[in-house]
C-alpha cells in the first residue's frame, strides 16, 4: 500500500470535525473535544496522518497524557495506524526517562537519588519534627497539600499566602502546614531521595540550565501532543514549555467541562487561554457524541448548560449520534437504604436479562457511600468490584474501628443504647460526632466511621428476635456485641472473590471510563454539591462532576436521591443541578380568596410510590400505573383485553372517544392491580368518585371474572347532564 493510500485510510470514517482536527496545519492546534466525541481517535489519527504524509517523523513526536492506561491505548492505536516509533507517555514517565538518561551528565557521576513511591512516611517524620502528631489519614492530607504546592510552583515560604489566595481547605493551620512542608524538604535532602514533583523539576532544570541537554532533547522532540489538557498543572505546563523551547508545533486536546481535579492543582486556564497564548491557533470543536444515546446526551447538555464561570466559556453542546434509547430515570426514595436496595434490585434484573455485570456501574460522590451498595448488592447476590478504592470493610480505618468496637464490649454496659455505645467505642480511634475535619483523606476517614454509626442506627431500629432457653422467642434491645456480630457477618459475605461484577466507583475515579448502564446515586444537597464546596468555583466543579458521571453512560441512566439519610431522618433536598426534580417536593398552587385578602396556598398532593421498587413516582402515567415504566409488569392479559373491549362498547354507546371513559394507562393499571373493592378502585389515579359511580360496578365485575356481555348487554351508560 502506498503512502498516499495509507494516509487516506487514516481519514476514512472520520466526521467533518474530526477530519478538520486531523488535517489542521502545523503549528498550535486546540481540539475542544466533548465526552464521547472520539478525541483519542482524532488525535492519534492526526499524528499518524502527519507521519504517513512525511510531514513529521514518528520518532520526533512526543504525546503525553495523564494515565498509563491512556498512554498505552495511544500507543496501540498509533501502531495499528502504521505510526510506530511515536513516544506516548505520561508526564511523569517522560520526565523520568529523560532525567535517568541525563543523570550521569547532570550529577557529575553521582548516583541518581532514589524516587519516593509515597510521601506518607517522610511527611509523618516531618510532622513529628515540628511537633505535630499525625495518623495515616492526616499524613495523606499533608502529603496532598505538599503535592498541590509543589505542582503549583509554590515554595514552603510562600505556602501561607498561596493557600489563602486559593481558598485551600487545609488539614491544619496554614503556618503549621508550611512548617511541615519545609521539614519535609529538609528530610528528603538529608536522606538523598526525591519525589515525583522533584523529578519534573529536575527535567525542567536539566533543560533550562544545561544548553547541551536542551539541544539534545529539543532535537529529539519537535512535535508535541497533550491529551486531557484541562488537567495540566503549573509544573507540568512549565515542563511542556521547556520542551517546546519557543517552538509552536503543539496540539492540545481537552474539555473544560470535565475539569474536576482542581484540588490537586490542575487548572483549565491553559486550555481556556490557548488561543490567546498562541496567536493564529487552529481551534476545532468535536461535538458529535458517539458514546451515549440522545437521551443521555440531552440530560448532560441540560446540566452543563447552567454552568457559570471560566470553564463555561468553552462549554460544548453535544449532539448524540446513537439510535434513540430509554429516557434517564429520575428516582426519589424515602431513605438511603431503600435507595441502595432498589439499585441492587435493578442490577439483579439487568444481569438476569443478559447485561454483563461489568457493564453496570454505581457512581457516588464519596468513597464512604460505597458501604450501603456493597451490602445491598451482596444481599441481592450481585457480584461487584470497587474501583479506585478499597472495599469498605478493607479500609484501614474501618478495620481499626472494628477492633475498637470489639474491645469496647468489655467496658460499655450492655444496656447502653446502640448508637451511643458505637460512638463511645469509636472515641478510642479518635472519632467524634461533630463536624468532619478539613482535608480530603481525614474527611473520608471521618465519613467512613460516620457510616458505621449510621449502620448502627439502622441495625438498632430493628431489634432481632432471639430465642431464650426453651421459652418463646422474644425481642430485646440490640447490644454492641450483636452489632459486632453483624459487622463480622458482613465482612465474611463481602470477602467472596469476584472475577466480574458491577463497578462501584466515586465520580472522580470514573472519569475516562464508560458503561452500558450507570446508576448515579446520592444526588442530594450536601452530598452533590458537597457541603465543603463553599465558593462559586467549587460549586461549579461539583456540577462538572455530575456532568462527567452522566456522560459515562452509553444507553441506560438512573439518577436518584434519598429524602433522608436513614429511616425517619431529617429531610433533604435534591441536588440543585437536577432540573428535572421538583425541588418543592411536589405540589400545585391554588389561589385562596378571602374577604379582604388573596393569598397563594401550596397544596401538597398525595405521594405515590412504585409498588415494586418503592421509588416516588413523579410522572402522571407512572402514578396511574402505580409503578415505574421500567419495573416489571404483572398484567393480567385476559383482563386487559376484556377491559379494552368493554371500554370500546361503552364509548360507542356514549358517542365519545375511548379515552374519555378510561385512558390506556388506567386500563393497564386496572389489569395489573386488579382491585376487588370500591376503595381499591378509587385508589387508582384517574378514577374519581364520578367514574366510580358510572363504571365501578361493571369494572369490579370484570376484575372478578365476568365477561363483557355479562356487564353491558344492552346498557347505554347514559351520563347525566
Amino acid at each position: 500500500m502506498g503512502v498516499h493510500s495509507a494516509s487516506e485510510l487514516v481519514l476514512a470514517g472520520l466526521d467533518p470535525e474530526q477530519r478538520a482536527a486531523v488535517t489542521a496545519p502545523a503549528g498550535p492546534v486546540c481540539v475542544l473535544a466533548g465526552a464521547g466525541t472520539g478525541k483519542t481517535r482524532a488525535v492519534t489519527s492526526r499524528i499518524a496522518h502527519r507521519a504517513l504524509t512525511g510531514e513529521v517523523s514518528p520518532r520526533h513526536v512526543l504525546a503525553v497524557t495523564f494515565t498509563a492506561r491512556a498512554a498505552a491505548e495511544m500507543r496501540a492505536r498509533l501502531t495499528a495506524l502504521g505510526a510506530q516509533g511515536v513516544q506516548a507517555r505520561t508526564f511523569h514517565a517522560a520526565a523520568l526517562r529523560q532525567v535517568r538518561y541525563f543523570a550521569p551528565r547532570l550529577l557529575a557521576g553521582r548516583a541518581m537519588p532514589e524516587l519516593l513511591d509515597s510521601k506518607a512516611r517522610v511527611v509523618t517524620l516531618a510532622a513529628a519534627r515540628v511537633g505535630l502528631r499525625t495518623d495515616r489519614a492526616a499524613a495523606r492530607d499533608l502529603a496532598g497539600e505538599i503535592e498541590w504546592a509543589k505542582s503549583s510552583l509554590v515554595e514552603p515560604g510562600e505556602y501561607v499566602v498561596a493557600a489563602a489566595k486559593a481558598l485551600r481547605d487545609t488539614p491544619h493551620e496554614p503556618a503549621k502546614v508550611a512548617e511541615v512542608f519545609a521539614a519535609y524538604e529538609r528530610l528528603k535532602r538529608s536522606n538523598g531521595v526525591i519525589d515525583f514533583e522533584d523529578m519534573l523539576r529536575a527535567a525542567v532544570w536539566g533543560i533550562e540550565e544545561h544548553p547541551d541537554v536542551a539541544e539534545q532533547v529539543r532535537g529529539q522532540y519537535r512535535h508535541f501532543v497533550v491529551d486531557e489538557y484541562q488537567d495540566v498543572n503549573p509544573l507540568q505546563q512549565r515542563l511542556l514549555e521547556t520542551w517546546l523551547g519557543g517552538r509552536d508545533d503543539l496540539t492540545v486536546v481537552g474539555d473544560a467541562s470535565q475539569t474536576i481535579y482542581s484540588f490537586t492543582g490542575a487548572t483549565s486556564a491553559y486550555l481556556v487561554d490557548f488561543p490567546r497564548r498562541h496567536r493564529g491557533a487552529t481551534v476545532v470543536r468535536l461535538v458529535r457524541d458517539y458514546r451515549s444515546t440522545p437521551q443521555v446526551v440531552g440530560l448532560a447538555n441540560a446540566v452543563i448548560s447552567q454552568a457559570r464561570g471560566t470553564e463555561a466559556r468553552l462549554r460544548l453542546e453535544l449532539r448524540g449520534q446513537r439510535p434513540t434509547g430509554p429516557e434517564p430515570e429520575l428516582r426519589i426514595f424515602t431513605d438511603e437504604p431503600a435507595e441502595a436496595a432498589a439499585v441492587a434490585t435493578r442490577c439483579r434484573a439487568l444481569v438476569d436479562a443478559g447485561t454483563p455485570a461489568r457493564e453496570l456501574a454505581v457512581l457516588f460522590r464519596t468513597n464512604a457511600q460505597s458501604e450501603a451498595y456493597e451490602k445491598a448488592l451482596t444481599d441481592a447476590e450481585v457480584p461487584y468490584v470497587v474501583q479506585g478504592a478499597e472495599r469498605f470493610f478493607e479500609r484501614p480505618e474501618v478495620r481499626q474501628a472494628m477492633v475498637a468496637l470489639r474491645a469496647a464490649t468489655r467496658s460499655i454496659p450492655g444496656h447502653t443504647p446502640l448508637r451511643d455505645a458505637v460512638v463511645e467505642g469509636l472515641s478510642a480511634v479518635g472519632w467524634a460526632p461533630d463536624a468532619a475535619p478539613a482535608g480530603g483523606a481525614a474527611r473520608e476517614r471521618w465519613e467512613a466511621l460516620a457510616a458505621l454509626v449510621q449502620l448502627a442506627e439502622e441495625y438498632g431500629a430493628s431489634p432481632p428476635v432471639l430465642p431464650i432457653g426453651e421459652a418463646a422467642a422474644v425481642e430485646r434491645p440490640v447490644t454492641l456485641a450483636d452489632f459486632n456480630d453483624e459487622l463480622a457477618r458482613r465482612v465474611a459475605q463481602q470477602h467472596v472473590p469476584t472475577v466480574e461484577g458491577v463497578t462501584l466507583a466515586s465520580l472522580h475515579s470514573a472519569k475516562g471510563l464508560e458503561w452500558d448502564a450507570v446508576f448515579l446515586v446520592g444526588l442530594s444537597e450536601g452530598t452533590l454539591p458537597t457541603t465543603y464546596a463553599r465558593t462559586a468555583e467549587q460549586v461549579e466543579e461539583e456540577r462538572r462532576l455530575l456532568y462527567v458521571g452522566i456522560t459515562r453512560a452509553r444507553e441506560w441512566l438512573w439518577l436518584s436521591y434519598a429524602v433522608a439519610r436513614s429511616p425517619g431522618g431529617r429531610a433533604r433536598r435534591p441536588s440543585r443541578f437536577l432540573p428535572q426534580f421538583d425541588r418543592s417536593g411536589g405540589g400545585t398552587e391554588r389561589a385562596v380568596a378571602g374577604p379582604a385578602t388573596r393569598r397563594v396556598e401550596r397544596r401538597r398532593p398525595q405521594m405515590v410510590s412504585c409498588r415494586i421498587c418503592g421509588a416516588t413516582l413523579l410522572a402522571g402515567p407512572d402514578r396511574k400505573l402505580g409503578r415505574c415504566p421500567t419495573c416489571p409488569s404483572d398484567i393480567d392479559q385476559g383482563l386487559y383485553e376484556r377491559l379494552h373491549d368493554w371500554r370500546a362498547r361503552v364509548a360507542g354507546a356514549q358517542k365519545v372517544p375511548a379515552y374519555v371513559v378510561f385512558t390506556d394507562a388506567t386500563l393497564v393499571a386496572l389489569a395489573e392491580r386488579r382491585p376487588g373493592r370500591p376503595e381499591e378502585l378509587i385508589a387508582i389515579a384517574g378514577i374519581g368518585p364520578r367514574k366510580l359511580g358510572l363504571y365501578g360496578e361493571p369494572v369490579l365485575a370484570l376484575v372478578g371474572g365476568a365477561g363483557v356481555d355479562d356487564v353491558c348487554p344492552e346498557k347505554t351508560f347514559e351520563i347525566e347532564p
